[in-house]
């Protein structure tokens, strides 16, 4: 008797020879292509959804505006550019982009691989964060940066690197996710927006990035440059943001929180982070904890300039633990 794996938990997302074998129609009807559409996450501007391309018979993930923003060129602007950009990002830590198309009502929607697994936001969870030894977290943010290194040499950055946009899949792929504040540049070399006339409240323009209720979380993982809204804002920025992972994974929180936005703005803009072994005691590696701050100075000048540096760096020999403050 032939055996199989268990069944997929959607019965539309396993193959059969009916499938496989249909004919394609002779005319193309894009407005029937896909089907079975199930909302997978919200975000502030956006729905996730999975659904089945019946041409090809697979299960993929598309991602669209939500109702309130259908329509709005600017906000159709910046999907169809976040659409272009995962597409081009060809890269084995990048998610596959598929298509984009309109629905039937002219909607802009695009396409891309739907991957099963946890976020790393998941994974620092207290209720997994033991599950998972120090190296095995580091190799997930050295997989990240391999995609960062990539994007920097593609002339982009991410802008948004932080645990939430990270996902670790069943087969240990590691893929960096959502694009959509992806920063590029004209061919003549000019920013994708125009600088403020005059510097601006950083907490009103934290808000109109993320949006109400995701405050916190990200602004946590933004650079000095980023909160300030700097014109000349390089691929540094997402090294910063890797060194905030980093910190986190190390003293399970990130070098600056506070109860309020401006509490956070602050210490990033003022103060100067506490090493991971202040909160973490005793077994914190000396050498990972010194990369984490170079990773975290306030000029990006001081910090660790290429992601590649970042990955030589954690590759090597950095699991001798130093005595921290609290060691033995």
């Amino acid at each position: 008797m032939t055996r199989f794996p268990e069944r997929a938990d959607d019965d539309y997302a396993s193959l059969y020879l009916e499938e496989t074998d249909r004919p394609l129609p002779g005319t193309i009807n894009q407005s029937t292509r896909y089907a079975y559409f199930k909302t997978i996450a919200r975000g502030g501007k956006s729905i996730v959804q999975s659904c089945k391309d019946l041409h090809l018979s697979r299960v993929v993930c598309c991602k669209r505006l939500r109702p309130e923003f259908q329509g709005d060129p600017a906000e159709e602007r910046r999907l169809l550019r976040e659409a272009r950009v995962t597409a081009a990002l060809q890269h084995p830590n990048s998610i596959p982009a598929y298509e984009v198309t309109r629905d039937s009502r002219g909607h802009l929607f695009f396409t891309m691989k739907l991957v099963h697994g946890y976020t790393l936001r998941e994974l620092l969870a207290p209720e997994y964060r033991e599950r998972y030894d120090l190296r095995q977290l580091v190799d997930v943010v050295v997989q990240v940066a391999y995609a960062l290194e990539y994007a920097h040499g593609h002339r982009v950055i991410h802008r948004d690197v932080k645990p939430e946009n990270i996902l670790v899949g069943p087969y240990g792929e590691v893929l960096l996710m959502d694009w959509g504040l992806a920063k590029v540049w004209t061919r003549d070399g000019q920013p994708d927006e125009p600088a403020p006339s005059q510097p601006e409240d950083p907490s009103a323009l934290v808000t109109s990035l993320t949006g109400v209720g995701q405050l916190e979380g990200t602004i946590a993982y933004m650079s000095p440059e980023q909160v300030r809204r700097d014109p000349l804002i390089d691929y540094r920025t997402d090294i910063y943001s890797l060194g905030v992972l980093l910190y986190e994974i190390l003293a399970r929180r990130t070098p600056f929180g506070g109860e309020r936005v401006d509490q956070i703005l602050d210490g990033i803009l003022e103060r100067e982070p506490e090493p991971p072994s202040n909160w973490a005691g005793a077994g914190v590696p000396e050498a990972l904890e010194s990369l984490v701050l170079r990773c975290l100075e306030k000029a990006p000048d001081g910090r660790i300039q290429t992601c590649a540096e970042l990955v030589r760096s954690l590759q090597g020999d950095w699991e001798r633990v130093g005595r921290g403050r609290h060691g033995a």
